[in-house]
C-alpha cells in the first residue's frame, strides 16, 4: 500500500510538472480562455438578474445561450490544450479548436444522461435507507445517512465520469460510449485523481476559509491566484492526466459499465 501511494504521488507530480511547462509556454492563450469562462459566467448571472422580471421566456432563452456558450468555451479550452500538447506547436489557431455542433450536442446528451443516472441512484439509495426510519423510529438518522452516502457517491461517480468530454472532442465518440470509456480509464486511477484534485483545490479552499474568517485582503489575493494560476493549471493538468491514462489503458475499445465499476 505504501509503495502504491508512492507511485501515485510520483505520477501526480509528473502531471503537475508537465502542466507547469505547458502553461508557461502558452499561458496567455490558456489564461485568456479561462478569463473568458469567468466573464461568461458572471455576465450570465448579471443578465439573469435584470431579465428575471421582464420575461421568463426571454430569461430562459438567455440562460440556454449562456450555458451553451460557457461549455463551448470550456471544450475549446481543452481542445486547445490537446493541440499544443500533441502537435508541440508554439502557435495554435483558436479557430481550429472550436468544437463542432455535433460535439456540443453529444456533450449535452451525455450530461443529461449523467443527471438522470444520478437522480436514479439517489432514488434507489433512498429506498434502501428507508428501513432506517423504522429501526431508529426517527427520520434524522435516515437523512444523515442518506446525505453522507449521497456525497460519497456523487464525488466518486463524478470523478469516474469526468473525462467523458475528452472522448467526445478528442476521439469523436458517441455520448454513452464516452461515458463508458471514462469509467474504464479511471479504473485503478481513483487515488491518483483524488491526489491531483486535492492539490489543485487547496488554494481555492484556503480562499473560502480566509473569506469566512473575515480576512478580505488575503482572500482576494488568493482568489486572484486561483483565477489566473490555479484554474489554468487545473485545466492543463486534467487534460494531461487524461492523456496519461489513455496511454496506459489496456482495456477494451468498447467497454461495459459492469466490468469497470470497481
Amino acid at each position: 500500500m505504501i509503495q502504491f501511494l508512492k507511485d501515485s504521488t510520483f505520477a501526480v507530480n509528473d502531471v503537475i510538472n508537465r502542466s507547469w511547462d505547458v502553461l508557461r509556454r502558452h499561458y496567455f492563450s490558456i489564461a485568456g480562455l479561462c478569463l473568458l469562462l469567468f466573464l461568461t459566467s458572471n455576465a450570465s448571472g448579471i443578465l439573469a438578474f435584470y431579465f428575471r422580471d421582464v420575461s421568463r421566456v426571454l430569461s430562459s432563452f438567455m440562460a440556454l445561450i449562456f450555458v451553451v456558450l460557457y461549455f463551448g468555451i470550456q471544450l475549446t479550452l481543452f481542445k486547445y490544450i490537446f493541440h499544443v500538447v500533441d502537435d508541440a506547436r508554439e502557435h495554435v489557431s483558436l479557430q481550429d479548436t472550436v468544437p463542432t455542433t455535433k460535439e456540443i450536442s453529444y456533450f449535452f446528451i451525455a450530461m443529461l444522461s449523467l443527471v438522470a443516472i444520478i437522480l436514479g441512484a439517489f432514488a434507489v439509495l433512498a429506498v434502501i435507507i428507508l428501513p432506517v426510519i423504522y429501526i431508529f423510529n426517527s427520520t434524522k438518522h435516515a437523512v444523515d445517512l442518506f446525505t453522507i452516502l449521497s456525497v460519497l457517491f456523487l464525488i466518486s461517480f463524478m470523478m469516474r465520469v469526468a473525462f467523458y468530454p475528452f472522448f467526445i472532442i478528442d476521439r469523436h465518440e458517441r455520448p454513452f460510449k464516452a461515458i463508458r470509456l471514462s469509467f474504464a480509464i479511471t479504473r485503478g486511477n481513483f487515488l491518483k485523481l483524488l491526489l491531483l484534485l486535492t492539490f489543485l483545490t487547496i488554494l481555492h479552499l484556503l480562499s473560502i476559509y480566509f473569506n469566512y474568517r473575515s480576512y478580505p485582503m488575503l482572500s482576494a489575493a488568493l482568489s486572484l491566484v486561483n483565477s489566473f494560476l490555479v484554474v489554468p493549471l487545473s485545466s492543463v493538468a486534467i487534460a494531461l492526466a487524461y492523456r496519461q491514462m489513455m496511454k496506459e489503458y489496456k482495456g477494451e475499445e468498447d467497454p461495459t459499465f459492469i466490468k469497470n465499476i470497481i
